[in-house]
């Protein structure tokens, strides 16, 4: 069980990371790329989530998926914003 909290927090974590290095993006391109990397750390964020939720191990994974899957939206709504420009 430990272990599957400890890659909830490095994806998180990571995601989070990846969006701030995005921020700071020196060209759309590069801003781009950032976003989907910070998306692809947010996909494994809900996939530890729906494990946590399945096991029964946390009554607050099934708000905190809503809330990643809604943050994953936003990545891949700005990202493909970002390529159509």
């Amino acid at each position: 069980m430990l272990h599957i909290g400890l890659q909830l927090v490095r994806s998180t974590a990571s995601g989070g990371a990846n969006f701030e290095e995005a921020r700071r993006a020196e060209s759309r391109n590069d801003f781009v790329h950032k976003v989907a990397i910070a998306s692809k750390e947010l996909a494994e964020s809900l996939y530890w989530l729906r494990v946590i939720s399945r096991l029964s191990m946390s009554a607050e994974a099934n708000a905190l998926m809503i809330e990643t899957e809604a943050l994953l939206k936003i990545l891949v709504a700005s990202a493909r914003t970002a390529r159509s420009r």
